[in-house]
């Protein structure tokens, strides 16, 4: 792909994550982010063969940026694995709290409404998430080689638990409009990583 395409690729992607994490995937339709975008119309289908394999990769682009965030927060060598894991969960907070709560998770916005719509972004996001789990898992494992993190269950388990624990939180603060399960999220994942 050229890098035309590809910028003009990306810029639809970035275009529609902004649109759609504001409101929701079907009431989003494909002219609207072209015209956000400056795309023009007719180019809608050099770059995507669908709507769903534009949802696909509007999730995949998601999660390649989401990961590229979690690759830097570990990439400090200076830092234990306990530090690695708070400034990822104050990341994830900082993202949730923002706009009132409204946050700018797609995992959030769109996850039981894309798993309705569409197999193929479901899927894709349940890969994603999965990734996520898996990277989590990966710290609280360093954090209890190094010493910096204990946990009363396996990594994995405890990792899946935290993440479903800031998944559900965010959703309820979003309905709160408020932080506050987003705070309790915070004091109780401290106390299950022992930091």
């Amino acid at each position: 792909m050229s890098a035309a395409k590809t910028e003009t690729r990306r810029r639809i992607l970035d275009t529609a994550r902004r649109i759609v994490v504001a409101k929701g995937y079907a009431a989003v339709g494909i002219n609207e982010v072209l015209a956000a975008a400056g795309v023009p119309k007719g180019s809608f289908y050099h770059h995507f063969g669908s709507k769903d394999a534009f949802g696909e990769a509007m999730m995949d682009s998601y999660f390649g940026d989401y990961f590229a965030t979690m690759d830097r927060i570990t990439a400090d060598t200076t830092k234990t694995a306990a530090e690695h894991l708070m400034e990822y969960w104050r990341y994830f907070y900082d993202t949730q709290a923002a706009d009132h709560c409204q946050g700018g998770c797609l995992v959030v916005k769109l996850g039981a409404e894309i798993s309705d719509l569409s197999e193929a972004m479901r899927l894709t996001t349940k890969a994603g998430t999965a990734e996520i789990v898996d990277r989590i898992e990966a710290m609280i494992t360093r954090g209890v080689t190094d010493g910096s993190v204990s946990v009363d269950d396996l990594p994995r388990a405890t990792a899946e638990t935290l993440y479903d624990l800031w998944i559900g939180a965010s959703m309820i603060a979003k309905i709160h409009g408020s932080p506050g399960q987003l705070d309790r999220a915070m004091t109780v994942t401290r106390r299950i990583l022992h930091v």
